[in-house]
Parts: C-alpha cells; sequence; structure tokens
C-alpha cells in the first residue's frame, strides 16, 4: 500500500518509522490546501491532522481506501463524501487527556501566582533592590475553597474536576449538550455557573450549540477575579469582545485555542492593555511527548486493524 502523510509536523518528536510495515510512505511536514489533491491522488491510506479532504478530492482518489485523522475532531473530512466513495475514516480519541488536563492547571497557575510579573521583577534585577527578603506586591490566593465551574464535562473535563478537588475545589459543570450527567457532580445553567464560579475551565468541541457560548454578555457576567481558562476550541470565546472587557473588568484568562490559527498578526489580543491578565499558547496543551507518542501508536493500530478487517 502507499501511505501518506500530509503533515508531519504536527507529529514533530515522534517516531513514524512503524508506518514502514504497511508499504511505501510518503511525508510531508506541510501540506497547503493546493498541493493536497497531487499528493493524495495515488495513495491507499493518507494521515492527516488538519489538512482538509474534500469530496472532490475523494472523488479524484481512486486507491484512496483509509483516512486516519491525527486527531480526535473530524470537522476537516467530508465524512458524508467519505461514506459515499467507501472511504473509511478512523480518528484517536484519548491520547491528550493527561496532557491537556496538565496544560490546564500549568495556565491557572502561571495566572493565579502572578509567574508572569514575579518572574520579569526577579530578572530585571528588582528583587535586588528590596528592603525586605520578600516582595508582596502581587497578592495571590489558593486553589483550596474556590468553586471551580467546567464548561464540558466529558474525559478531559473529568480529569480536571479530579484535579481540582485534590486542591481542594468545589467542582460544579455545564454540559454544552444538555444531554450528560454525572452524578459525581452538580450540573448548574451557564449563567450561575459564570456568575459564581471563581475558575471556569472549557474543554468542550466547537459544535452548534458551544460556537459563540461565551461572548459578551457572558464575559460580562464573570465575577470579579475570576479566572477563565479555553482548551475547548477556538470560536467557543468571543475573542474581540475579550480583547475590549479584559482591559475593564478584573478577570484572567487564559487560552491554548483561538478560532484562527496560526493567530492572525492584526488579532485584537495581541493589543491589550492589561497583558499580565492574559495568557495564550499556541494549541499545545494536547501536545506532550508522552500524548504524540500514543497519537502515533493510535494511527498505526487503527491502519492494522482496518487491514485485518
Amino acid at each position: 500500500m502507499k501511505v501518506v502523510c500530509l503533515d508531519a509536523a504536527t507529529l514533530a518528536g515522534t517516531d513514524l518509522s512503524a508506518l514502514k510495515q504497511f508499504g511505501t510512505i510518503d511525508i510531508y511536514e506541510t501540506t497547503f490546501s493546493g498541493e493536497t489533491l497531487e499528493r493524495i491522488k495515488t495513495a491507499d491510506i493518507v494521515i492527516t491532522n488538519k489538512v482538509v479532504i474534500t469530496e472532490h478530492m475523494m472523488a479524484s482518489c481512486k486507491h484512496l481506501k483509509l483516512i486516519c485523522v491525527a486527531a480526535t475532531g473530524m470537522n476537516n473530512i467530508d465524512l458524508e463524501a467519505a461514506m459515499e466513495h467507501n472511504i473509511t475514516v478512523k480518528n484517536v480519541a484519548g491520547y491528550s487527556t493527561d496532557s491537556v488536563v496538565q496544560h490546564t492547571f500549568s495556565m491557572l497557575l502561571y495566572l493565579m501566582g502572578s509567574s508572569c510579573y514575579y518572574d520579569r521583577y526577579v530578572k530585571e534585577a528588582q528583587w535586588c533592590k528590596s528592603p525586605i527578603f520578600t516582595h508582596l506586591d502581587r497578592p495571590f490566593g489558593e486553589i483550596r475553597g474556590k468553586k471551580w465551574g467546567i464548561v464540558g464535562l466529558g474525559a478531559i473535563g473529568q480529569g480536571v474536576a479530579r484535579v481540582a478537588e485534590a486542591f481542594g475545589a468545589e467542582v460544579c459543570y455545564y454540559s454544552t449538550s444538555h444531554q450528560n450527567h454525572n452524578d459525581n457532580y452538580p450540573s448548574v445553567g451557564l449563567s450561575v455557573l459564570l456568575e459564581t464560579c471563581d475558575i471556569i475551565s472549557i474543554h468542550a468541541p466547537l459544535n452548534a450549540n458551544t460556537k459563540g457560548l461565551i461572548a459578551q454578555s457572558e464575559l460580562l457576567q464573570l465575577k470579579e477575579g475570576a479566572f477563565l481558562l479555553n482548551l475547548g476550541r477556538g470560536g467557543i470565546v468571543d475573542e474581540a469582545a475579550l480583547a475590549r472587557i479584559i482591559d475593564v473588568k478584573d478577570i484572567k484568562v487564559g487560552l491554548d485555542v483561538l478560532e484562527s490559527e496560526p493567530m492572525r498578526e492584526d488579532h485584537p489580543l495581541l493589543h491589550v492593555k492589561n497583558s499580565d491578565a492574559l495568557y495564550i499558547t499556541p494549541h499545545i496543551a494536547w501536545t506532550s511527548i508522552q500524548a504524540r507518542e500514543r497519537l502515533v501508536d493510535a494511527i498505526v493500530h487503527n491502519i492494522q486493524t482496518f487491514i485485518n478487517g
């Protein structure tokens, strides 16, 4: 078989040699939309993370039997067209849960402890001038006793809930589908969660129920001093509204995802005045070395099970 990997740069640091057992393999670090069809037109198996594969491409690929999505979300694949052309599509779930849970707390602790400020204070030699052994200009609190609201209590949300409880937080959640129930934690409405929780973390997919879920009115509902973390999908939080509100409201926000990735050069969040209240990472929550290794192992398993029928 011919295997084509379209965006291997998203799997950097992992060993892809196990794919050679299935036949010849073409590995491309990145693939732009105008290059996709030419690269996959003779492939039996295609591996893609974010490269879009359309119905037109599928119709032109007479050998294509399997599309392996190197992610959980499959919105870059025309799934209906894949069924029509008898092309199997397999994704990978659960490989990054621990990585995202860990990054959630990394973001919170960075913001809650004013780490950016204190790091700068020391490296700019301000501590050298202190009349006392410590520095107390940026007070910070503890997670213990805080109310933590989770938007999207799937596997990642439940992982965050367990760690939050270990820190001594009181956990509640909002179900974006209104169908999921968990007896371990109280379910609340979105407005109640926004108005009462000290810490809010988002771990939901982007769909009709979540797009624009946290818009200007919802941001204004947040408690003074609240922390908002989005590790779900960009588009759930209205970024233009956030850029305005973060400069006038006492909130701190951590984002690992944006609506458009990579970030636009003219993005309004690049121009906020209160930059210490905003922490953005470039969609890395899922990318621990162990998570990427689990992802590649799962892709190999998906190909093997497909071949075995």
